[in-house]
């Protein structure tokens, strides 16, 4: 009997080590990609969705892996990386922008696609509607309808002599020719004029910024698009050296020199794309997930710029700002 015991002891301890190597060799770890148009991988967005992984208990690393793609600003790079990310056989890939999530469609209709912000997905025919997408598309928008009018009631309420609005937009940009079709019936109702300025490449900004100087705008606006973002200090630094007002979509271009922003607060739809990440690697259909529209937004003024450029913002503008730079 002792013998047997002993013999069934080494048994266990000879077998027992090779089961949790077994198990960890046929355990998967999820893999999510992501795929931008910007410039930073390592963005506040992308940061504020790692975290939101992981307050749903989500190591990196350990229970799931991210690779991240970025174009650079240069959008005919855009399927070359979606074809790379698919390579990787993800089970999510989180697509940022129309175009991001065009290029992955065009790659795969099978892996499901989450979007932490997007231009109007139902009107881009992304999605069938909001409560119900179809297909492998869904997430968040980054569209609220009153959005651009808002903007531009801000600019002419903080500067009431402007008139004339240069708009800096990519019409290559789905997203970027709704924004600017809804910015040009708020202007009607506002008495401006707009003027359109079109940027496709990097090489069109001196172009449109020759083009502002001449037909004499006093206001500027750019509407968010890779090309745009990646080229955005190019265009604070021509605001500010022609003292234009300018407002901007996100309080990050006002942290880098910007004047005011008025917008979707994107951090937050990035946490919140965590959510439609967990569930779907949990088991959820992306077809019913239903895609969600922003809650926060978000008035930051840059009292330093404005006095940079010997502007002075009024009081009751200062009074909505939910935040202050000085």
């Amino acid at each position: 009997m002792i013998n047997r015991i002993i013999g069934l002891a080494l048994f266990s301890l000879v077998v027992a080590p090779g089961f949790p190597a077994q198990a960890q060799q046929t355990m998967k770890i999820p893999r999510v990609g992501i795929l931008s148009g910007g410039s930073s991988a390592s963005s506040t967005q992308v940061a504020a969705l790692r975290q939101g992984l992981r307050k749903l208990g989500w190591v990196e690393g350990q229970t799931i892996l991210i690779d991240v793609r970025s174009a650079q600003g240069k959008r005919n790079r855009m399927r070359e990386l979606a074809i790379e990310l698919v390579r990787l056989k993800p089970d999510v890939i989180v697509a940022v922008a129309t175009n991001a999530i065009l290029a992955v469609k065009q790659v795969t209709t099978t892996v499901p696609i989450v979007t932490p912000q997007v231009g109007d997905p139902v009107a881009s025919g992304l999605i069938a509607s909001l409560a119900r997408p179809g297909g492998n598309i869904t997430g968040l928008t980054q569209v609220s309808p009153e959005l651009s009018g808002k903007r531009l009631e801000l600019l002419k309420e903080a500067f009431p002599d402007v008139s004339r609005v240069a708009v800096l937009w990519n019409p290559d940009s789905p997203g970027s020719v709704l924004t600017f079709k809804e910015m040009e019936i708020a202007a009607r109702a506002l008495g401006l004029e707009l003027q359109s300025v079109k940027v496709r490449h990097a090489a069109d900004f001196e172009k449109g910024f020759s083009a502002v100087i001449k037909q004499q705008a006093n206001a500027l606006v750019f509407v968010r698009a890779a090309l745009t973002r990646f080229h955005q200090k190019r265009i604070l630094d021509f605001a500010e050296n022609k003292r234009l007002p300018a407002i901007y979509d996100s309080k990050d271009l006002v942290e880098s020199g910007g004047l005011m922003s008025y917008g979707v607060d994107f951090a937050d739809l990035w946490h919140r794309a965590a959510t439609y990440v967990d569930k779907i690697l949990k088991g959820a259909n992306p077809a019913q997930l239903p895609v969600e529209q922003p809650t926060k937004f978000e008035l930051v003024i840059n009292l330093k710029a404005a006095k940079q450029i010997g502007l002075t913002i009024p009081p009751n503008v200062l009074a909505r700002a939910d935040r202050v730079i000085k």
